[in-house]
């Protein structure tokens, strides 16, 4: 994930240390095909299961490209959370036969545009046509779950919780799918006419992402992790996750904004206003630290460890995920879905399980701003806003 990617690598690299997988003869002078795009879903997977299981090599990708195609649905996309280079037994893999029947699919914590780029590469490196013929079926799924009003994309389909059919920010779903969808139109095997329907759903797409950025006081500020399809505006995720602007996904929308080659005034205008909200509420004077607590284990998650707020003077900025559309103050919550005023407040399973403070615009404010601005030219001038 980039982030994810950082956070979790290391975990990534020491399950596959571990584990013992068999071992196959790899693609003469083949390398591995990165698996980082997985890294949300392995741990995903390995904090409900354990990581304790035999894991193919990254160099094997023909079999982690094999472990798709089965994973994969005949409606073309894939279920969360799976890890695509465990090695799977003879009557785990007859039980995956028979879920290929069931619908739809998730774009959930990185997942469908993932195995897509995984088996393009598969297939640019190995020549066999069913991994080309499995990234196609996972387009033809992506572009059909486009969603009529603005062009977003939804949590997961069919939807089984309230916020599955909203537009969906969070975990990168809709700047994720924009991204892939880019790199698909370059895709040697895609044909003119699927290329025509790719080129039309970025251009609805990134009209989408301008549209949704919110406004406060006619001030363009971030973008929150959900919206509701029908009114546009920012929506409850899980009950924990009320409406609100959310840092995070600010900033993975921002850096799909400034991946785009030649931006027009409007999505400069909107970097502008994103860069500059994220500037504007930055928390100084606070320090996010992780002790050593009693272990203990929940539905989705252990822990050995706690966190809490301290106030230090010299601590670098600090921002929290969630904050009020108004007001711009901090937003906390408990699994009910009641506000909490301070994050002791919190019980100790979401103090853990989940980041409610963290430091993920400093890259992009620090680096990836100043590199497009230098790169693009943008800024030289101000743009109106929209």
């Amino acid at each position: 994930m980039s982030r994810v990617a950082a956070a979790l690598g290391a975990l990534l690299a020491a399950a596959t240390a571990h584990a013992q997988a068999p071992r196959h003869a790899a693609e003469p002078g083949a390398g591995a095909i990165p698996l980082d795009g997985f890294a949300d879903a392995v741990a995903h997977w390995q904090n409900r299961h354990g990581a304790d299981y035999p894991r193919y090599a990254p160099q094997q990708v023909r079999e982690i490209a094999d472990n798709l195609l089965l994973l994969q649905r005949e409606s073309g996309g894939w279920p969360e959370n799976r890890d695509p280079a465990r090695v799977l037994g003879a009557a785990e893999r007859e039980r995956l036969r028979a879920e290929r029947a069931l619908p739809g699919g998730s774009f959930d914590n990185r997942n469908t545009y993932t195995q897509i780029d995984y088996l393009a590469a598969a297939h640019a490196r190995t020549g066999e046509a069913r991994y080309r013929d499995a990234a196609l079926r996972g387009l033809d799924f992506v572009l059909a779950r486009q969603l009529e009003r603005c062009g977003g994309w939804p949590h997961t389909v069919p939807a089984s919780q309230p916020y599955h059919p909203h537009i969906t920010i969070a975990d990168e779903v809709t700047p994720g799918v924009l991204a892939m969808l880019r790199r698909a139109a370059a895709f040697p095997f895609v044909d003119p006419a699927r290329r025509q329907r790719i080129e039309a759903a970025v251009a609805r797409g990134d009209a989408c992402l301008l549209r949704l950025q919110v406004r406060q006081d006619g001030r363009l500020a971030g973008w929150a992790g959900q919206y509701d399809a029908r009114t546009l505006q920012p929506a409850q995720g899980r009950r924990f996750e009320l409406p609100a602007l959310v840092s995070d996904e600010t900033v993975s929308v921002l850096r799909y904004l400034m991946s785009i080659p030649q931006p027009s005034p409007p999505v400069t205008a909107a970097i502008e206003g994103g860069v500059d909200w994220l500037r504007r509420v930055a928390l100084r004077g606070q320090r996010l630290e992780t002790f050593p607590a009693p272990h203990e284990r929940w539905a989705y998650h252990a822990a050995d460890f706690d966190r809490r707020l301290v106030a230090d003077p010299q601590a670098p900025p600090l921002w929290a995920r969630f904050y009020d559309l108004r007001d711009n103050s901090v937003v906390l919550a408990s699994r009910d879905g009641e506000r909490l005023r301070d994050y002791a407040q919190i019980p100790r399973e979401r103090r853990t399980g989940y980041h409610w403070f963290g430091t993920w615009p400093q890259a992009l404010l620090e680096r990836d701003y100043p590199a497009w601005k230098a790169r693009t030219g943008a800024g030289a001038k101000p743009h109106p806003p929209r």
